[in-house]
């Protein structure tokens, strides 16, 4: 009990002798935390909503004329010469008008003088989960506009490849920034330690030769590093909950972002990056006292 007692008024005593450099240290930790969470989260929430609109997503085929019975099952096992998919559905001339007049619900007069086979027959085929990325959905796109018969393929083509090529680079800065807190992290905590170390070789150099163990002098500065990355995160997170919040309630109501169910990390999301950013300012602890604690 009196060693801890003693570490942690030792604690106490470098964090009072520096903490113009604790609290920039601080700082540099939150906000790194900060920014790197943020691209993060975004990118987390992204990769929500890609789940969510593949649900959706469906290549059209439209055809050129109505297949009979015997034309549809050669598309069929056509389809599945590709790969398995999740579902075939054929859909009518007249399904396909019908459906139109349902959308256009009180303005469907406007179809009253237009022929029910005006609209071309197609075919809705649903791909399965394992078959959603870019590549995939544009080889199997190919394919489909080659079978017989087909006018052309529609899958919203041009914003499906910008939403995963915006996903991409997402991914890109989350890499970035996951190493700018690595590096500041490390690089602050090392330098707020060593400064500590400065002003305290003599007296550290003293205990030394009275007797003091080497976890005695030692576990002061490992302690202050887990204080800051446990702080500096808890910062960061506690800033970026705020932002979260805000934006949630300022942007809520119509419009797109009401669309989709944004959300929070989860506590073992928030648990890991607190721990993590502890493992990184203790890294940072160790590496300095290694390079400048001559005991």
């Amino acid at each position: 009990m009196s060693f801890w007692f003693t570490v942690i008024r030792q604690v106490g005593r470098n964090l009072r002798q520096t903490w113009m450099s604790q609290i920039m240290t601080l700082l540099t930790v939150s906000l790194s935390v900060l920014i790197f969470t943020l691209f993060y989260l975004i990118y987390m929430n992204m990769l929500n909503v890609s789940d969510q609109l593949s649900d959706d997503l469906r290549l059209i085929v439209y055809l050129e004329e109505e297949p009979v019975p015997e034309m549809k099952e050669q598309l069929r096992n056509k389809i599945l010469a590709f790969d398995d998919v999740e579902s075939i559905k054929f859909v009518s001339s007249e399904d396909a008008f019908t459906q139109f007049s349902e959308q256009l619900g009180n303005d469907r007069d406007v179809l009253e003088d237009m022929p029910r086979d005006f609209l071309p027959a197609s075919i809705e085929v649903t791909p399965l989960k394992t078959l959603r990325s870019l590549n995939q959905i544009q080889l199997f796109s190919g394919y489909l506009a080659k079978l017989p018969g087909t006018m052309k393929v529609q899958y919203g083509k041009d914003w499906i490849e910008r939403f995963f090529h915006f996903t991409r680079l997402l991914s890109i800065v989350v890499l970035l920034s996951g190493s700018l807190l690595i590096l500041t992290t490390v690089f602050m905590v090392a330098y707020t330690i060593r400064l500590t170390i400065m002003g305290r070789q003599d007296e550290l150099e003293l205990l030394k030769l009275v007797g003091a163990t080497n976890n005695y002098i030692r576990t002061p500065f490992l302690l202050e590093g887990f204080l800051q990355g446990a702080l500096g995160s808890t910062v960061g997170l506690a800033s970026l909950y705020l932002l979260f919040q805000w934006i949630t309630i300022r942007f809520t109501g119509q419009g797109f972002l009401n669309l989709i169910d944004f959300a929070f990390f989860p506590p073992a999301t928030v648990i890991a990056i607190i721990g993590i950013s502890i493992l990184l300012c203790a890294v940072g602890s160790h590496t300095s006292m290694r390079r400048y604690l001559r005991i």
